[in-house]
């Protein structure tokens, strides 16, 4: 099973929000919708800037979009361009939706019979494939990535928000596409279902470039596993976080590698007063 460079991106950046990053990210034309004909549009790309269009297009394989009534939502007018991809979609119901990407992989390192180091990356499916029956000090770190957005039309609501109980997920308090400048917002993280409890989350605005300074706020979740804060100025951001936190680099020794990784990143829109 070929991996596609989206899988590769999450996987080697952890979704890390370092200012030097590639950042995959799923951006909405507006997180509300208003109109009888409710439509919007999203750009999917990875980039150095946050919300720039930079490097390259975010693949669309594995994006589901998640109705308020349950249902599945089809991607319409799905262009892909040389750095960005693109697509719209029509909200039928009023309500909150949700749009996601998760993606599951694997890399690591062995050697073969040689004494050679070999990296590779790949799905669970394709190990037997990309490890050798004889390889020895194999090295495996599994990595789970959930990257998120939200756009409500109507009266939105919370439907969208049950977790899964895999991996690192916000389950909202306040909805995140009721966000204004100046209210506290309440977001609540899970690891596998449960409360992820002193987790490191981040929220960064876009337009860094225009700043010249990564303009990040950092809180640590509380023993429930919710954070508290009050909302900055308008505009685009996103929320990350990853688990476990990183390890500081040891002089002269490869990085240390997690057996497992989880992350999470999603975009929301902070609305004027």
């Amino acid at each position: 099973m070929k991996l596609n460079k989206t899988v590769v991106a999450l996987a080697l950046a952890g979704l890390s929000l370092s200012a030097q990053a590639h950042k995959p990210w799923l951006l909405p034309s507006s997180s509300q919708v208003e109109g009888k004909e409710a439509w919007v549009t999203v750009d999917a790309a990875i980039s150095e800037g946050l919300f720039d269009i930079d490097h390259q297009p975010l693949k669309l394989d594995g994006i589901v979009v998640n109705g308020p009534d349950g249902g599945k939502l089809e991607l319409q007018n799905v262009n892909n361009g040389k750095l960005r991809s693109t697509f719209d979609l029509k909200l039928p119901k009023p309500g909150t939706y949700k749009i996601e990407l998760v993606s599951k992989s694997v890399f690591g390192s062995y050697k073969n019979k040689e004494g050679e180091t070999k990296r590779f990356r790949g799905s669970e499916e394709s190990l037997a494939k990309d490890v050798p029956a004889d390889a020895t000090e194999v090295k495996l770190s599994r990595m789970q990535s959930r990257l998120e957005t939200f756009v409500s039309t109507g009266e939105p609501d919370m439907a969208v928000f049950k977790p899964t109980g895999v991996g690192l997920e916000m389950v909202p308090v306040t909805n995140p596409t009721e966000l204004r400048v100046g209210e506290k917002v309440t977001w609540r993280f899970l690891l596998d279902g449960k409360p992820a409890a002193n987790q490191g989350v981040s929220l960064i605005p876009g337009g860094v470039k225009y700043r010249g300074t990564l303009g990040e706020i950092r809180k640590n979740t509380d023993a429930k596993g919710e954070l508290t804060l009050e909302l900055p100025a308008a505009g685009m951001y996103m929320v990350s976080s990853s688990w476990p936190a990183a390890t500081p680099p040891v002089p002269g020794q490869p990085p240390a590698m997690a057996p497992r990784r989880v992350s999470y990143a999603a975009v929301v829109e902070i609305l004027p007063e």
